[in-house]
């Protein structure tokens, strides 16, 4: 049953997110255990005249590791690939690569058979695409940003000339984006950042997922130098420590959430996207904006953030105070 009602969303994503045409090529990169949600998904393609080609791996051992260079070499000559995975490979040389060559991406990492079926795929992207470029575009011409929360994050660092990044779910030739996260984001300049990070949503990775606790980070110089907190923290601090990467610490991304569908269920591309919501990403900064590689990149999510851009405000204890 529950392959029936994932049909609807894999029509959209093929229609609506991947804007597909007739006789086009589709890459489907996938692991065995999300093996149904891109059966659906090639069904949907075949219906419509697309041909899908499924490519099954081995899980990656960290999210941001390379696939095998077969498939690298596959999605550089799709015209649309989705990476429908447990572990990400978003910030890879290989998505990069692809986009480079002028294929368009769709990432549905750590996707459920639930999210084929309820929550932010339900979005109306093309409603919630203008706010996202704007909010961009802000990003972009910023040099000198604040973050804080009530509950202690006080983050400072400098973007000037960096690209703001639009992620709104729907993708042309040479573009990839995350799914159901509607996010705008930025990179800040090597070794910037300063100040403190308190999570207190979400660390949706390394089976962290939804806290129960808060996390601190302290950042000096663009890079994490201490966590501390409960179990989680703990947990987050020894699979860092594990990595032998002195840049899986580095300050990469301050995202803003701004899909209305999404809420906090302990899943990456979910979680992200709560509308309101931020988070620091740590680690690769490839598809960011810069071109530090890490072992990793994770992101620690927060509620409720304040983010001051060059003196003006443009969230307040979570409110988006940006007009299209």
């Amino acid at each position: 049953m529950k392959k029936i009602l994932m049909g609807k969303i894999a029509d959209k994503i093929i229609d609506t997110n991947l804007g597909m045409e007739k006789g086009e090529s589709l890459l489907i990169v996938t692991e065995p255990e999300k093996l149904s949600i891109a059966e659906v998904i090639a069904a949907s393609a075949v219906r419509k005249d697309i041909e899908p080609v499924i490519s099954i791996m081995m899980p990656r051992e960290y999210d941001s590791s390379e696939p095998p260079e077969i498939i690298a070499s596959a999605m550089k000559s799709s015209d649309a690939f989705l990476s429908v995975v447990g572990k990400s490979i978003t910030h890879t040389n290989a998505v990069k690569d692809a986009i480079a060559n002028g294929s368009r991406g769709l990432v549905l990492t750590q996707f459920s058979e639930d999210m084929m079926i309820h929550g932010g795929m339900e979005c109306d992207f093309e409603i919630q695409a203008p706010l996202c470029k704007k909010i961009s575009s802000i990003l972009e011409a910023g040099s000198e940003f604040h973050l804080t929360t009530q509950l202690g994050t006080d983050l400072k660092f400098n973007a000037k000339g960096r690209r703001g990044n639009a992620l709104y779910c729907m993708v042309e030739e040479g573009q990839f984006s995350t799914a159901p996260t509607i996010e705008a984001n930025v990179s800040p300049i090597e070794g910037t950042a300063q100040g403190k990070i308190v999570a207190d949503a979400s660390v949706p990775y390394i089976g962290i997922g939804l806290l129960s606790e808060q996390i601190e980070l302290e950042v000096k110089d663009g890079f994490i130098t201490e966590i501390s907190g409960g179990s989680q923290a703990k947990r987050l601090e020894e699979n860092l420590a594990s990595m032998n990467d002195p840049n899986v610490y580095n300050i990469a991304e301050l995202g803003i959430g701004l899909n209305p569908k999404c809420r906090f269920i302990g899943l990456m591309l979910e979680d992200e996207g709560v509308f309101g919501s931020c988070h620091i990403g740590i680690g690769t900064r490839i598809n960011l904006g810069g071109e530090l590689k890490a072992a990793c990149h994770y992101d620690v999510i927060m509620t409720k953030p304040t983010i001051v851009v060059d003196g003006k405000e443009i969230l307040r204890d979570g409110e988006v105070l940006v007009e299209v």
